[in-house]
């Protein structure tokens, strides 16, 4: 029967060895630049180690794809068009791409190259992945993190590529590609400059109400002591609204698929992407270790990751939501 793909992170050449020896199928990354949308200060490759990494991960028999998934500053795509240049000519198996301008750069220069399309292109529906296949030849898409099951399922049959879902880490329930709210704090997005809710713009503070979370001055959530405290970004505040205190957009959860692997089998799905470019060495073990021994049926998935996940809690998400 076929298996699951298991695409794992990896921030740093470390992280991938880590993702590697655990048994990840593919790691992706990014360069250390805004080109990617994982753009943190001690994170991503430099071209040499790429290059070391590509070396690492094929004699053990693992793929790498590159992320190059922010969208060019109009007027200036040289940063993005040297990535895209320095992915082909080190030999990466897959680039990993949004922007439909730097489709069409890489399409056209690099024709053999293989092309992913990013979740930050926001292409869930048939007719908008049917054009990315046809216009820049795309071999795989990376769906948003709004779907059902079923609806996936459906989805396979209509489009000629495979697919690949986020199966554990953080959530996102804006349009991916498209989210702004970071930028109106910080000035800076995800989309643009590769981040969101930058390190530089956090801040802690100890209060008689408890512990409080600050973005750029502005308070975004308040935790009680016996509470577990989240990374402050605006989609996870807890605001006061229509007289009550809630979170607005999203709670602090994350997504976890565990249980309903088989179904995303079943749908057709290809591959399956673990969150977390930004996260520590121990998780990326532990949570590609957990998913290599689910994915394989083997005995000794017994390891819990909930340890791992965002508030201490997880969630399917929409992959078996019951709302409208």
């Amino acid at each position: 029967m076929t298996k699951l793909e298991l695409v794992c992170p990896a921030g740093t050449p470390a992280a991938l060895r880590t993702a590697v020896d655990a048994g990840a199928d593919a790691v992706y990354m990014g360069f250390r630049d805004e080109t990617n949308a994982r753009n943190f200060p001690g994170l991503n490759f430099s071209r040499k180690e790429l290059s070391e990494a590509l070396t690492y991960a094929h004699a053990r028999g693992a793929q790498v794809f590159l992320a190059v998934n922010t969208y060019a500053k109009a007027g200036n795509p040289t940063p993005w068009h040297e990535a895209i240049n320095s992915a082909a000519e080190l030999g990466v198996d897959a680039l990993i791409l949004a922007d439909i301008g730097l489709l069409d750069y890489a399409r056209h220069t690099f024709p053999n190259l293989r092309l992913h399309l990013s979740v930050q292109a926001s292409a869930s529906d048939p007719a908008s992945i049917n054009y990315y296949v046809e216009r820049f030849g795309i071999r795989r898409v990376v769906l948003p993190r709004v779907l059902t099951v079923p609806e996936i399922g459906k989805l396979n049959s209509q489009i000629p590529i495979e697919t690949e879902v986020f199966a554990f880490g953080g959530m996102c329930p804006m349009a991916e590609g498209r989210c702004t709210l970071s930028s109106y704090i910080t000035g800076k997005s995800p989309n643009r400059n590769g981040v969101c809710s930058p390190a530089s713009h956090v801040y802690y503070a100890q209060t008689d109400e408890g512990l409080t979370s600050k973005l750029g001055g502005f308070t975004i959530n308040r935790f009680r002591i016996d509470e577990p405290a989240g990374y402050p970004t605006l989609c996870k505040g807890r605001f006061k609204s229509g007289g009550k205190t809630r979170y607005l957009f999203e709670e602090p959860t994350s997504l976890d698929i565990t249980p309903i692997l088989p179904d995303l089998l079943a749908a057709g799905v290809t591959a399956l992407k673990i969150e977390g470019r930004q996260r520590s060495k121990a998780y990326v073990r532990d949570v590609v270790t957990a998913f290599r021994a689910a994915i394989d049926g083997t005995p000794e998935f017994t390891q819990c990751v909930g340890h791992l996940s965002e508030g201490s809690q997880n969630t399917t998400g929409a992959y078996g939501k019951k709302w409208l």
